[in-house]
């Protein structure tokens, strides 16, 4: 096999979680959602059983979330990073297709998954990095960072609204979000394509 056929097609998949506070270490990852950026129906989403007790009170006011109630209804953490691990490479075989993990501000979110797989033994099936929306951002629009922040980008390009920071509709916003910031993305390189074969 030549290395030009081992290189599997990408597919994207948005990513958001809710915690218990800023650290995997310290904190609990409360839920987690996910959808393909280009399928948003398709999507994933499970609550988890704290397996640390330290919280941030602004951090379960976000997400409206109970620690005493996940306590309960939550799913085991290692049961629950299995099932995740289980969709995406329903969604994104392994054997076919290579799974790329989006967030908006991708490195909090991947950083609590990682930890967690690493945690409970099981493989990261995103490997080891993500692709940030708010980094794609800056590189394709030459934007600041502070124009990266849903104040700025959500009237541009979710019709102004807010993230409900439920998981899976955070991850569905951003899918949507990457798509079309993707999409002017394509724009701008075909614009300065058709101005260089012009000049």
């Amino acid at each position: 096999m030549t290395p030009e056929q081992r290189v599997r097609p990408e597919r994207f998949i948005s990513v958001d979680v809710e915690t218990a506070g800023p650290t995997p270490g310290d904190y609990a990852m409360l839920s987690i959602g996910a959808c393909p950026v280009d399928d948003p129906d398709r999507g994933f989403y499970v609550e988890l059983k704290p397996d640390r007790i330290a919280v941030v009170d602004s951090a379960l006011a976000v997400s409206g979330l109970s620690m005493d109630e996940l306590a309960t209804s939550g799913t085991d953490p290692a049961d629950a990073m299995a099932e995740f691990a289980r969709w995406v490479r329903d969604v994104v075989p392994p054997q076919t297709h290579r799974a790329v993990f989006v967030g908006f501000n991708a490195v909090f979110d991947w950083m609590f998954v990682n930890e967690y797989f690493v945690r409970y033994g099981l493989e990261n099936p995103f490997g080891h990095g993500g692709l940030d929306i708010k980094s794609y951002y800056v590189g394709m629009m030459g934007s600041t960072w502070e124009q990266t922040s849903m104040r700025h980008l959500s009237p541009k390009y979710l019709a102004g609204r807010p993230l409900s920071h439920n998981a899976l509709g955070d991850a569905r916003d951003q899918a949507e979000l990457f798509r079309r910031i993707s999409e002017d993305a394509a724009a701008l390189r075909t614009a300065s394509a058709d101005a260089t074969e012009a000049s």
